[in-house]
């Protein structure tokens, strides 16, 4: 399954693309590359039959406030028409920076986007479990995800962005008091805004919030911020059919910072970083009509 995601996601590679430099914007929210299709401050742009890849390798996996694993080469590719799309995303890195493991995981997204209304379901497959085993597990056990996220932003000339996902089948779940097992539905809030230079240079930040106890804040916490994030991309123009992009964020995790026995506890000193504080730099090629 690794072999033909890798297969898959190289794919649109061998094949000519047109570049559009107004979509060479990593989305660092979602983990694939932002289409910018017809919005209501443009109602005559038109939207037809959109392709595209990306490929990274980057030294953490860092998503929504949390640590995901080290070392890793991740990516992605897309097909679109009017405004519906499936996005196949993928990562292979390693758990940790002594390479005691290996962490292989691919996410389907199958999503209709126009006027900057974006709703999609995505299934998360860590190749742990029987690609259909959607059963609840408990933290540590391993498992699936399918999420529901509905996500908004303004324009194309103010992009800024507010998301809402919410976990609503497979493993998220915790044990209660009396030993039961209990489905979290862990949800997550982000305000995000994009800004876009003229020299292909691209600044993002992110406010990310979970409304109750949730994977967050791994099932221990209740409402709360969980992600404060920053980050710089910088595309270069190689052809008019690819280019190359190097990314940079940091990330903190309020949360993990006023709990330090928590942050203590998960921390791994074969790791760079903690869940409170991570950075994250990647360079890799994209491809997009």
């Amino acid at each position: 399954m690794v072999a033909l995601a890798l297969i898959v996601g190289a794919l649109p590679f061998l094949f000519p693309l047109t570049a559009d430099a107004r979509v060479k914007m990593q989305d660092f929210g979602e983990r694939r590359v932002d289409k910018v299709g017809p919005w209501l401050d443009d109602p005559h742009e038109k939207i037809g039959f959109t392709y595209g890849a990306w490929a990274q390798l980057q030294t953490n996996y860092i998503w929504r406030g949390m640590y995901i694993g080290g070392l890793s080469l991740q990516g992605s590719a897309d097909v679109g028409y009017g405004g519906l799309y499936l996005d196949m995303w993928w990562n292979l890195g390693a758990d940790n920076y002594a390479f005691t493991g290996f962490q292989p995981e691919m996410d389907l997204t199958l999503g209709f986007s126009r006027w900057g209304l974006d709703l999609s379901v995505m299934y998360v497959y860590n190749f742990n479990k029987s690609m259909f085993d959607f059963h609840n597990y408990a933290p540590g056990q391993g498992g699936n995800g399918l999420e529901v996220r509905a996500r908004y932003t303004v324009s194309s000339k103010l992009p800024l962005s507010i998301l809402w996902a919410t976990r609503v089948s497979a493993k998220d779940g915790y044990l209660d008091g009396n030993g039961d097992l209990q489905r979290a539905y862990s949800s997550y809030l982000e305000l995000s805004y994009t800004h876009h230079f003229d020299c292909d240079v691209s600044l993002f930040g992110a406010l990310g919030i979970t409304p109750w106890r949730s994977m967050y804040t791994n099932y221990e916490g209740g409402a709360t911020v969980c992600n404060l994030q920053m980050g710089c991309t910088k595309s270069w123009q190689v052809s008019k059919h690819c280019g190359l992009r190097l990314t940079a964020q940091l990330m903190m995790n309020p949360y993990y910072l006023a709990h330090r026995d928590m942050a203590d506890k998960y921390f791994d000193s074969r790791q760079l970083g903690s869940p409170a504080l991570n950075g994250n730099i990647g360079f890799g090629v994209y491809l997009i009509k």
